[in-house]
């Protein structure tokens, strides 16, 4: 089931499984997708990486994620564009940005508890309900009902990944990971990004230690790896431009850079990827 608005607003609502992949590959220009797993062993390719889901888990992924080698046994698939909500303009409203979405690395995925099924349920169901209807209080509807949903899925990753920490710091590592997924192509210091959020690079270092997180510089080298995976994915891209776009001096140290990651060359990866 789709929406599609007057300006260019897209939303798309779906159960998929096996072969029926409604939505979920389709490109769609600024788009953001939730994928709620309701059967075991669904396995994706994302970004040249094998990753398999059970039951109940969610996964949030944008555009920018290549996915690949699709096996779902079952899903529900919640996708929608800019036009259609922008988690920008709204952060205020849901506070998923940096955290859901444009987190800087790794794919935001959790487990739903069980206490929580029945009103994850419940608001899917609506949404499959509301969008059937055809009035002109569709819109803002849709849009309420979406936001329900990222506000209950930020306070499920919240609480799973042990975020119980002041507001006020929390939203300083969101709009860290933020700030380094608009900027990380050309600013590769802890001390560009320290400078934009008014902080020094000992506080947010302190900061990130106290919430028991990674040092703020291993965000910026784990979003410029993913990258690098990413556009060596590529067809028709070489390890020079590669290289060059990620703002390296030369082959050699993002060559370096590379192995020290993925304990094989760039090369190798290509290789062992099948693609280019």
């Amino acid at each position: 089931m789709i929406y599609r608005g007057t300006t260019d607003e897209y939303l798309a609502i779906a159960e998929i499984k096996g072969q029926n992949l409604s939505g979920l590959l389709e490109p769609v220009r600024n788009a953001l997708m939730v994928l709620w797993f309701t059967e075991n062993d669904n396995s994706l390719e994302i970004d040249g990486s094998r990753f398999c889901f059970q039951k109940n888990e969610i996964i949030c992924l944008t555009e920018f994620h290549q996915v690949n080698k699709v096996e779902i046994k079952g899903a529900r698939l919640i996708k929608f564009n800019r036009a259609f909500y922008c988690i920008y303009n709204h952060d205020s409203e849901v506070g998923c940005k940096g955290l859901l979405f444009f987190g800087a690395q790794r794919i935001p995925q959790f487990k739903l508890p069980n206490e929580e099924l029945d009103v994850f349920t419940t608001v899917f169901h609506m949404f499959k309900l509301e969008i059937d209807r055809k009035d002109l209080l569709q819109l803002e509807m849709l849009q309420m009902m979406l936001k329900r949903f990222l506000i209950l899925c930020a306070r499920v990753y919240k609480a799973m990944n042990k975020l119980d920490q002041p507001a006020a710091d929390i939203d300083l590592v969101r709009e860290y990971n933020y700030l380094i997924e608009q900027h990380f192509m050309e600013k590769h210091l802890v001390s560009d990004y320290a400078e934009m959020l008014h902080r020094s690079p000992k506080t947010l270092s302190n900061q990130f230690r106290k919430m028991n997180l990674k040092s703020p510089l291993q965000y910026i080298k784990d979003r410029r790896m993913l990258e690098a995976r990413r556009r060596l994915l590529r067809k028709g891209t070489s390890i020079q431009e590669v290289a060059y776009e990620l703002g390296f001096e030369d082959v050699q140290s993002f060559s370096r850079f590379f192995k020290g990651v993925e304990s094989c060359s760039p090369s190798e990866f290509i290789k062992q990827q099948g693609t280019n």
